[in-house]
């Protein structure tokens, strides 16, 4: 019985590369796809579930509107005198906050990059409660939709890190 599990995910991590590799060949020339492989988390098939899912990210000209399709934006129950907790609407497309989901989850595995940091930030006072760490990838996930729309918007690659000009003309790190 083990080997024929293990037989069934060798064919499916197969399968997983030759998806990928078709990604690649098909979508190598789209900018908007060369621009998205910049961020970290965000693979060859993140990438193509993002340009296909979303469609077109110009179309959201704020990233307020890219984040209430995704279904990530803020939405508090109320009634009455009664305001619950602002939570995620989950309100929008499901695949795609899935994906933005996962890609937050691999970039906080890399290296350095500011996704790591602001998880860090996030659960630096209590590494070890689940319930602080689901809203620190919650957070990333918000970012990472943030990012996503930026970077096709603004038409330039990901920079780990803000690099600002300084009052006298340098850019600081």
């Amino acid at each position: 019985m083990f080997r024929l599990v293990l037989a069934e995910g060798r064919s499916l991590v197969r399968q997983r590369n030759e998806i990928e590799a078709r990604a690649v060949e098909l979508l190598s020339d789209l900018p908007d796809y060369q621009l998205l492989t910049t961020i970290p988390g965000i693979g060859p098939i993140n990438a193509m579930t993002i340009l296909a899912e979303a469609g077109d990210l110009r179309r959201f000209r704020h990233h307020r509107q890219f984040l209430k399709f995704c279904g990530m934006d803020l939405a508090t129950v109320q009634s009455g005198m009664f305001r619950g907790q602002s939570r995620i609407s989950k309100y929008g497309n499901a695949r795609l906050r899935r994906t933005l989901w996962m890609a937050g989850q691999t970039a906080v595995l890399k290296r350095t990059n500011s996704f790591r940091d602001k998880f860090e930030r996030y659960i630096s006072k209590d590494r070890h409660n689940a319930h602080l760490r689901r809203k620190a990838y919650t957070a990333i996930a918000v970012k990472m939709a943030r990012t996503v729309h930026a970077v096709v918007n603004h038409g330039k690659p990901y920079r780990p890190f803000f690099e600002g000009v300084s009052p006298g003309g340098r850019t600081s790190l």
